[in-house]
């Protein structure tokens, strides 16, 4: 059986500031630490439920985070960014099943750390429902006929998980007090419980329980500022609804998250042009 584990960090156990996942804050060194330690954890998990092969996706940020001397040697990496794919890089239809280790609430939920893709995009809605990584993504592993056995994460991203994925298990390390607060469980625990879920997951994977594909797909970014929802606007096919809002109908997810990608860095464009034009002032 083959494994697909796509990994982000905010929704490690023991990760609730911006310090601790962003390079060069005093925390990221130990938030690397921990979210090797529950890839790890979910690797060794996955093999103990009977996978033969585990590719892992490092999907935080610059998705280079990661710690490779310390990971399960019996796991293959993809890191590095851009991608096309963003964080389901390499996840393709020869997999049997796939698990989000660390995942967290999408932009305008009450969770940790919550954002969708971007921290720049205030909200991201596909066909006018506000999307989550995990949403989007098992959308995408949807059409690849692969289905999600597992969420990590906190309270608020484990919850809308159950409500919106079928056949889903999740492993809640931590509860969202606000938005750099929450109430974790100690490191080893954390580790515990996800070894114990992705096993689970893996044993009773269902090729059946998959996300059905809708017969269109329409995706929206609420951008950060004007400037960034003019820059968007000049993707072929995308149409500005409004001051920060554009969007546009794809014909896949693959498209969908190719948009993503370039949405994202067309926001973060957006803010450092918005703040050299305020400096020059």
């Amino acid at each position: 059986m083959k494994v697909y584990i796509s990994v982000d960090m905010e929704g490690i156990g023991g990760v609730a500031t911006l310090d601790q996942t962003v390079r060069g804050g005093h925390g990221y060194p130990r938030a690397q630490q921990l979210m090797t330690q529950e890839t790890n954890a979910a690797i060794d998990g996955a093999f103990a439920g009977g996978a033969t092969d585990v590719l892992v996706s490092d999907s935080h940020g610059t998705m280079d985070n990661l710690i490779h001397e310390q990971l399960d040697p019996r796991a293959r990496l993809i890191f590095g960014t851009p991608r096309g794919f963003c964080m389901a890089e390499g996840l393709t239809d020869d997999f049997d099943l796939a698990l989000f280790v660390g995942y967290h609430a999408p932009a305008g939920a009450v969770g940790v750390l919550a954002h969708t893709f971007s921290s720049h995009f205030t909200a991201v809605r596909v066909n006018g429902h506000d999307a989550s990584e995990a949403s989007v993504n098992a959308l995408f592993a949807a059409t690849r006929g692969v289905p999600v056995g597992l969420v990590t994460g906190d309270d608020v991203i484990c919850a809308l998980a159950e409500a919106s994925l079928p056949g889903v298990s999740t492993v809640a390390v931590k509860r969202s007090i606000g938005f750099s607060s929450a109430e974790s469980m100690p490191p080893s625990l954390a580790c515990e419980a996800v070894r114990a879920g992705a096993r689970s997951a893996v044993e009773r994977s269902d090729p059946r329980k998959l996300l059905s594909i809708p017969s269109r797909l329409h995706v929206e970014f609420e951008m950060p500022n004007a400037t960034a929802a003019e820059l968007a606007s000049g993707i072929p096919g995308v149409v500005r609804s409004g001051d920060r809002t554009v969007g546009r109908e794809v014909d896949s997810a693959d498209e969908l998250l190719g948009l993503v990608t370039v949405a994202y860095s067309l926001a973060h464009l957006g803010v450092v042009t918005r703040l050299g034009l305020l400096e020059r002032r």
